[in-house]
């Protein structure tokens, strides 16, 4: 049988003291929800601006130019100007405003991927190289190919530089995984072929066996992909016996920290110390979560042009994994920056912090000597003089 559920009443005192109760609760978690909304950073809220005393002088002036002055304002360039102006009061180099333009052209290069079906094309709309991890290669397209339609739809040459290609303004509405069909003219013969939208990857490397035992892998961008491909390369690399590796960062100016901590837990051990950030409220260490690392040799080759997250792994690998490190000594910058995006597609940027090395060494304005410095041969570049130096090191 089943028990018979009992049932307790409550009495008046007990009633009031869960509406009290209830009622204290309710009111803090309001509070709280309310004060999150009202937050702008973590220590700013909207209430704090209304009792800044400076804040409110700015918008006294803003509002007599907007009503007063005796021609029409562009109330948009001239907060631009304003937004300037505070960064410009910074007196640092990283900390800058960027236009919708520039902030689009970095956000392309530092998300690593595309949508598409692995061509490029001219303004004649004519093939010029295929990529191996696109559908276009797979199904036979071939370079010289010279596009003719889109599912069935006659489109037509580009004859401004500044118009977008009729191929690149289909791919901005399909979704990876949709198929379509490009019909193209071949030695005066039309053919069709069904393609599919994929998601590839912006090269950020190249990789190669330079010996039988020594692989060389060098890294353009610190990209948001950028751990994904070098864990691809690696693998690559050490199926074709790869006991040394040559890792090239000469003339990488950066890009994601995130990134450049991705690619250190690729080779060090878990609870080494990657960098350290230096904040307003204190210093915080980071440190490799993964359990993956790796043991062979690893041989940097650096310039006055590596810098940022190139120095960040750099440090990484020369302080927690022992790496040597070949070249000049590295350009110096060490500080991170923050982005805040505008409403109009622009973006600020600014210093949030400076990291560390492993060491708790910051490098910012000295930059990171290497181990055996050799200069760059300028008078015979088909030399490599840095390379074949970091050679050496690694058959060592």
């Amino acid at each position: 049988m089943i028990e018979e559920e009992k049932t307790k009443g409550f009495n008046l005192k007990e009633i009031i003291f869960i509406i009290i109760v209830t009622a204290i609760v309710t009111s803090m978690t309001t509070g709280i929800i309310l004060y999150n909304q009202n937050k702008l950073t973590k220590n700013i809220t909207y209430q704090d601006l209304n009792n800044d005393e400076a804040l409110k002088e700015f918008l006294n002036v803003y509002a007599s130019l907007i009503d007063e002055y005796y021609e029409d304002v562009d109330k948009t360039a001239m907060l631009e100007s304003a937004i300037n102006g505070m960064l410009n009061y910074l007196g640092e180099d990283y900390s800058t405003y960027m236009n919708q333009e520039e902030t689009n052209a970095l956000a392309q290069k530092l998300l690593g991927e595309y949508k598409g079906v692995g061509i490029s094309v001219n303004q004649q709309n004519e093939i010029t190289s295929l990529f191996d991890d696109g559908s276009a290669k797979e199904v036979g397209l071939q370079v010289g190919d010279k596009i003719i339609a889109i599912n069935g739809e006659v489109i037509k040459e580009v004859d401004d530089q500044t118009e977008k290609n009729p191929i690149a303004k289909y791919l901005e509405n399909a979704s990876i995984g949709d198929h379509f069909t490009l019909s193209v003219l071949r030695n005066g013969e039309t053919l069709n072929y069904v393609v599919e939208v994929r998601r590839l990857l912006i090269s950020a490397i190249d990789s190669k066996m330079l010996e039988p035992s020594i692989g060389y892998l060098k890294i353009y961008t610190f990209s948001n992909t950028l751990k994904e491909q070098v864990k691809n390369a690696l693998t690559s690399l050490e199926s074709q016996g790869m006991t040394s590796l040559v890792l090239d960062l000469r003339n990488n100016t950066g890009g994601y920290l995130s990134a450049a901590s991705e690619v250190a837990s690729l080779f060090l051990e878990k609870g080494k110390t990657i960098y350290s950030l230096e904040e307003k409220e204190g210093t915080k260490e980071y440190k490799d979560e993964t359990e993956e690392h790796k043991n062979y040799k690893i041989t940097i080759l650096q310039n006055e042009e590596s810098a940022s997250a190139s120095e960040v792994l750099i440090a990484a690998l020369k302080e927690s994994y022992g790496a040597t490190i070949v070249g000049t000594t590295s350009f110096g910058k060490g500080k991170v920056q923050q982005t805040y995006s505008l409403e109009d597609g622009s973006m600020v940027k600014y210093t949030s912090a400076k990291w560390l090395t492993p060491k708790g060494i910051c490098i910012d304005e000295v930059g990171i000597s290497p181990d055996i410095e050799v200069l760059e041969d300028k008078s015979n570049l088909e030399l490599d003089v840095q390379l074949d130096k970091a050679i050496e090191v690694a058959r060592g």
